[in-house]
């Protein structure tokens, strides 16, 4: 399993690469897109929700780095990954984020978790489903929206 470890943490560790040159402003859609699956499932105090990996999550992509650029966010990092074989095709990954931003001039963090899903199949690893605290309670609380 040591192999598919190191995997998986070079599959965040671009991720997390990804997404600051999104905050940056680079076009990361497509690249975004290639790493979830045909179809994916998200759950978070909003509820259970599912979606195509098609044009409209490739549109979407780019709002999402929009949105966290308007509120402040710099950068996120990963501070932690807890990786979970559940078996030899799936995989429960707790990502640990440390997510920066700027309100008032002031710099400040917030940490947080997701629990992603993965599928190792054909020597790619995809993201399946992701599991989310309240991000939204966290970002009013912070004055951030």
């Amino acid at each position: 399993m040591a192999d598919i470890n190191d995997e998986i943490e070079q599959f965040f560790e671009a991720y997390e690469k990804r997404f600051a040159e999104g905050l940056a402003g680079t076009a990361v859609a497509e690249e975004t897109a290639k790493v979830f699956a045909d179809f994916f499932v998200e759950a978070s105090p909003q509820g259970i929700t599912g979606g195509k990996n098609d044009q409209s999550f490739l549109d979407a992509v780019p709002q999402g780095y929009d949105f966290y650029r308007s509120i402040g966010i710099t950068k996120m990092e990963i501070r932690q990954l807890d990786i979970t074989e559940l078996n030899e095709l799936h995989y429960m990954v707790e990502v640990y984020w440390e997510s920066f931003y700027e309100k008032d001039g002031e710099p400040d963090s917030i940490e947080f978790s997701v629990i992603y899903l993965l599928q190792h199949l054909n020597g790619a690893l995809k993201v399946f489903a992701y599991i989310t605290g309240d991000e939204q309670a966290v970002l009013r609380e912070r004055g951030l929206i």
